[in-house]
């Protein structure tokens, strides 16, 4: 109560209808993203339906079909997305199993692990399996010497690299989409199939293998969804018959200046999103994206109950643990998810010790020890000025997500429940979105309004990204917080402003801290926005490392990447302080 006791005099109050203030807090938010994100999406529906005389037309859509290169290319890009999917969910589902088994402390620490590579930049995991699957890398001389490939194959670039740099991005979401679903399902339903003559293998493939089920489709949908967009993994690690449809819409805008093909193409992109989108929300729902278990139907997967208990049965007899388990998960799934994990881990720590090699070019085993490559890097004034820029642009899409998000998720937990779940859509619609379409969007506009290339389009452009990150984030902590507080306040007479500056901001501190962290590292390492709205001549660190990193690997690149790795530690040890400083 010492809250209230210290709480000021309330001064003159507006009286505000009471429907209009509780939806006061979110009207920045829906502003801002109605225009720099719905205006530009619908740009882009116009761009893509309509011809240079504002005739409507299908002339480009046609151009698609015409074209055995554009089929090939978007049959490839559906194609890797849904094997990322597939592959992301199946290597993940384990993980997910055995952490949601844990005690809190314990799933934290594994977490931590898992958080590291997922939040290290896109740059720096590509660069480092760029390293790991080239024709001298490492591992492909591994692979030919105990003879999986030939001696003139190559692990990248292939679909075999594409898919390696892929799932290695995308199975750490996987992990943490299906981890809060496998948390609400109830044990003690497995334990009672148990006591009713199931075995340990017949009880979870018959009772948490279908309630989790929601939870592994989100998984693979999100990865699906955000897989359509990738053009740094196939445009590094594949070669052109793994291109994908980003690359053709940054080929059309950079290189062809035809923005209508790039809007028909970010069209189709928009479209498959919006279908996966819908079904996200009919599988799952999207307050699983806050945390929250999904409503289960009843009778769900009874027609495949007999096979599922077949297939339990038969896994029984496999089982080496004898029927019996301890609670914390066995020997060979923890076994597993170190391997998982140190897949994760090892390759971005294997950038590490190549930025300190002496030689002036890149090589396995490095001959240490020097610094030489980190003093280039910070006394290059080409590097000087991405990086100030990257970091300047990062705070300011931090400061300016973090308002407009706690805005929105206060708005969302005092507005009656028929509001909240479209309101929650529009706010995190952009991370359902594929980026190179919010990019174009935003290209379209900004030409217009002369914000291309400047740092205040940067700011834009990386707060849309950074608003959904910012509203889960503090969605999640708004259900935990404890309101009698704030009822307490507003009955000694304190006003809505005085209860969150002296009740709300004071508790919530550490979840602030931890949205303004995300936000800031989703600006930092972006990258689809960079490219076209930073400018050819001042450009943010993740840029001038994709244009670097085309030409040569370069041991200066190494230590860039390192350098990135030690800010995404520290960024996710912070991280993990204010989370623990939430509970």
């Amino acid at each position: 109560m010492w809250l209230v006791q210290r709480l000021p005099q309330a001064g003159p109050r507006i009286a505000w209808p009471k429907h209009l203030a509780r939806w006061l807090p979110a009207l920045p938010a829906l502003l801002f993203l109605a225009v720099f994100f719905i205006v530009p999406v619908v740009e882009i529906l116009q761009g893509g339906l309509y011809d240079a005389d504002g005739v409507l037309s299908v002339a480009q859509f046609a151009r698609m079909t015409h074209s055995a290169v554009y089929i090939k290319v978007l049959g490839s890009t559906f194609w890797i997305a849904f094997l990322t999917a597939a592959l992301s969910v199946l290597l993940g589902y384990p993980v997910a199993y055995l952490l949601a088994r844990l005690p809190a402390r314990s799933r934290e620490r594994w977490l931590l692990w898992i958080v590291l590579p997922f939040w290290t930049s896109y740059l720096v995991k590509t660069y480092a399996w760029m390293l790991l699957l080239s024709k001298t890398g490492l591992l492909t001389t591994l692979a030919t010497h105990l003879g999986l490939i030939d001696g003139a194959g190559t692990l990248a670039p292939s679909m075999a690299g594409v898919l390696i740099g892929m799932v290695h991005a995308m199975l750490p979401l996987a992990v943490m989409t299906m981890l809060p679903i496998m948390r609400g399902i109830n044990m003690q339903l497995v334990q009672a199939a148990q006591t009713l003559g199931a075995d340990r293998a017949t009880g979870f493939f018959t009772v948490f293998l279908p309630l989790s089920s929601a939870g592994a489709a989100a998984a693979g949908l999100l990865v699906f969804i955000t897989s359509l967009g990738f053009f740094i993994v196939p445009a590094l690690l594949g070669s052109p018959r793994e291109s994908m449809v980003a690359q053709l819409v940054i080929t059309s805008v950079l290189e062809l200046f035809d923005l209508r093909f790039a809007g028909a193409l970010s069209t189709v992109l928009l479209l498959c999103s919006i279908v996966v989108f819908f079904v996200y929300d009919r599988v799952v729902g999207l307050s699983s994206l806050a945390g929250e278990a999904p409503q289960r139907r009843a009778g769900s997967g009874g027609r495949m109950l007999p096979l599922l208990i077949a297939v339990g049965r038969l896994a029984g007899k496999f089982s080496f643990s004898g029927g019996r388990e301890r609670a914390e998960g066995g020997v060979g799934l923890k076994a597993y998810t170190w391997a998982v994990v140190l897949a994760l881990v090892l390759p971005i720590a294997f950038v590490v010790p190549l930025a300190f090699t002496r030689q002036s070019f890149v090589s396995f085993p490095p001959e240490l020890f020097t610094v030489k490559w980190f003093v280039a890097f910070l006394e290059s004034s080409v590097w000087q000025a991405a990086l100030l820029r990257s970091l300047g642009v990062g705070f300011a899409t931090a400061a300016l997500a973090l308002v407009l998000g706690f805005g929105a998720s206060l708005a969302l937990v005092r507005l009656p429940s028929r509001w909240r779940k479209p309101l929650f859509a529009v706010f995190i619609a952009p991370l359902i979105v594929p980026r190179i379409v919010v990019a174009v969007g935003l290209l379209y506009l900004f030409a217009r309004w002369e914000l291309a290339g400047t740092n205040a389009g940067l700011v834009i452009g990386h707060t849309v990204l950074a608003i959904p990150y910012v509203v889960v984030t503090l969605s999640a902590s708004f259900k935990r917080f404890d309101w009698r507080l704030d009822d307490a306040a507003k009955m000694l007479g304190a006003s809505a402003f005085t209860r969150v500056r002296t009740v709300l901001l004071p508790l919530l501190a550490a979840s602030l801290g931890s949205a303004f962290l995300f936000a800031f590292i989703v600006s930092f390492d972006d990258l689809t926005i960079a490219i076209f709205v930073s400018g050819g001549i001042n450009t943010t660190l993740p840029k001038q490392m994709w244009d670097d990193i085309q030409l040569a690997v370069t041991p200066t690149l190494a230590a860039v990447a390192t350098s990135l790795v030690f800010l995404m530690v520290f960024v996710v040890w912070l991280s993990s302080i204010f989370k623990r400083k939430s509970y």
